[in-house]
């Protein structure tokens, strides 16, 4: 079992190993943009924050194994209303997936929901993505109704809670 390590991101040491990740999960990208990440992917994953939320008090997450950057999250608080947390991002190289890691890593960040006093968590989902829906129902979220469309991908997605 190779050694697994959870901590926050700094954007000065960890970016080439971001870029080197999603880079890797680009199969993610492809599905949801239609192209492989760039930088601006990278700096979005190290800045961007929902609606009304303080992308300074977000939390961006590295899942390491063996010492080599192997997922990214990023979880905000006070989306959609100010008591709530929204995991913004969640992706796991492929090298990571269908290990545990993936339900090991959201664990760590329903622990730190739940820290900060979180009733509910929240997500978006790609319609498309059918392997995020079958993982996010595993870890007990429920569909909320709430959709939209994307117009810059024309994807269709999905809201879904999980109460913590």
């Amino acid at each position: 079992m190779p050694d697994l390590t959870i901590r926050a991101l700094d954007p000065a040491v960890d970016r080439a190993a971001l870029g080197a990740l999603l880079t890797e999960a680009q199969d993610y990208y492809l599905l949801w943009r239609g192209h492989p990440p760039g930088d601006a992917e990278v700096t979005d994953a190290l800045t961007a924050a929902p609606p009304g939320c303080d992308p300074a008090q977000s939390l961006r997450l590295g899942l390491f194994l063996d010492g080599c950057l192997s997922g990214v999250a990023e979880l905000s608080f006070g989306y959609p209303a100010p008591e709530d947390a929204f995991l913004g991002l969640m992706i796991l190289a492929p090298r990571a997936r269908s290990g545990g890691h993936g339900a090991t890593f959201h664990d760590h960040i329903l622990t730190l929901a739940r820290a900060k006093a979180c009733p509910r968590i929240f997500l978006g989902v790609l319609d498309a993505n059918k392997r995020g829906w079958a993982f996010w129902s595993r870890q007990g979220y429920a569909e909320t109704g709430v959709t939209r469309l994307d117009a810059e991908t024309g994807h269709l997605l999905h809201r879904l809670v999980r109460q913590l």
